[in-house]
């Protein structure tokens, strides 16, 4: 139940509805209370019980909740129904519009104290503004949306985490998001708080972490633990998700097939559920899977596909980073000059504290081009670009092998003992695959 208003508020509504009603105290009053009572509380000296204000609710002809609190009867249903309908313009890939209509909804849900939708509102706004790459204000609204439900269970703020999480995943703080997912994990399993939406979500969020830092053991593990506690999740756009990330560690095993099954089954429940945004994510990783297996065609039809559909919904960071993995591939294909005019074109909306992984391959794949034009300097620039950024961000993976690149570089042109730290420097990189250095595994859900 909503909390009520203080006595004194509750009485001068009491007064006003009365005399808007033409009543006198003791028509308000009778049969079950005095008029001297009716003073009182009017007066804001006594806290009215519950059948007291179902009393005078009845009588003036008000909700009791409208009585206690002040809000118009049905407001937190209504409410509801237009969020519901915020969520539903961001998941047709318009995040601009949604964005306005969640802003005013929260001030709505301010104005009458409704924590609930207030909480719904600001992880909407965080949604929207992951999708635009306004990442600092993804941050503050998920951190909003924790600290309105500091007092609910923590299944509850598991959403606002996970969004934290994926704000510093995206800015390639990895190491920190990895530590806000795996304590939750690990708060929500010893605890016994086995919810199967939130596990899955936290399990799905921390897939691209662990394999950006190299720790492919635990991404495996939580697929795998994904994919148990799916069948038992109430959202189907979750377990959407969970398919998609799930893709990236069959890539990595080699399970090209089998990704490409997740990935389509991701792909239809996205178009049933008109999530647009989605969608083109699961057309971009469909174009990784194709690149991976080497079919560079329809890896680029599948690339472009998503960047076109990210592009008309101003999703400007994932559209810059689709661009680099769309880069490679024309790369690959020869097609080297357009590579890097792409590259060019979206590294300005790309850095250390946005798509800083994806900055850095993009680095990387320009120093690879110019290293096959022959401009060795130009090379090693952006080589030693992408070595900042990736060590910046903790991204183990890329580290090793962009390493490998620079030392080839450098022992080309006669600089041995640069080289041979380069090579230790991803070697160094290299010492414990599998793991994240932030501790033990978290605990394990009882599947």
């Amino acid at each position: 139940m909503a909390k009520r208003d203080d006595p004194e508020i509750i009485g001068r509504r009491v007064q006003q509805l009365r005399h808007e009603r033409g009543l006198t105290q003791r028509q308000l009053a009778e049969p079950a209370y005095t008029p001297a009572y009716i003073s009182t509380l009017e007066a804001g000296r006594v806290r009215p019980s519950d059948d007291a204000l179902r009393h005078l609710a009845d009588r003036l002809g008000v909700a009791f909740d409208e009585l206690a609190t002040g809000r118009p009867a049905h407001l937190a249903t209504d409410l509801r129904l237009r969020l519901t309908g915020a969520q539903r313009t961001l998941a047709g890939g318009e995040a601009e519009e949604a964005g306005e209509r969640y802003a005013a909804l929260l001030a709505e849900a301010e104005s009458h104290g409704l924590v609930e939708e207030q909480a719904t509102a600001l992880l909407g706004l965080g949604e929207c503004a992951l999708d635009t790459g306004d990442l600092a204000a993804a941050r503050q609204h998920f951190e909003r949306a924790e600290q309105t439900l500091l007092e609910a269970p923590l299944p509850a703020r598991v959403p606002a985490l996970r969004g934290r999480a994926v704000a510093h995943y995206l800015a390639g703080e990895l190491r920190y998001a990895v530590y806000l997912l795996e304590t939750t994990l690990d708060e929500l399993n010893r605890g016994g708080l086995h919810d199967p939406d939130a596990l899955l979500l936290l399990y799905a969020a921390a897939i691209g972490p662990y394999m950006d830092m190299g720790a492919h053991a635990r991404a495996a593990q939580a697929a795998e633990f994904a994919l148990a506690l799916a069948p038992r999740a109430g959202d189907p756009a979750l377990v959407a998700r969970m398919h998609r990330q799930v893709a990236r560690t069959l890539v990595a095993e080699g399970r090209l097939a089998e990704a490409d099954a997740s990935l389509a089954k991701a792909a239809e429940m996205y178009r049933q559920l008109q999530i647009r945004t989605e969608l083109a994510n699961c057309h971009w990783m469909r174009g990784y899977v194709h690149a991976q297996n080497g079919d560079l065609e329809h890896a680029e039809s599948e690339l472009r596909a998503a960047q076109d559909m990210l592009s008309a919904k101003r999703a400007s960071l994932y559209s810059s980073q689709v661009a680099v993995e769309l880069a490679d591939v024309l790369h690959r294909r020869g097609k080297s000059g357009e590579a890097a005019a792409l590259l060019h074109g979206v590294l300005g909306d790309l850095s250390s504290e946005r798509g800083a992984v994806h900055a850095a391959a993009a680095h990387r794949l320009l120093g690879r081009i110019a290293e096959d034009a022959g401009d060795t300097e130009s090379a090693e620039e952006h080589y030693v670009r992408a070595l900042s950024l990736l060590e910046r961000a903790g991204a183990a993976g890329d580290l090793a092998d962009l390493c490998r690149l620079l030392g080839d570089l450098l022992r080309r042109t006669g600089r041995v003992e640069a080289a041979l730290d380069a090579y230790r420097t991803g070697l160094g990189h290299r010492t414990a695959p599998g793991t994240t250095t932030l501790g033990p595994a978290p605990a394990q859900p009882p599947l």
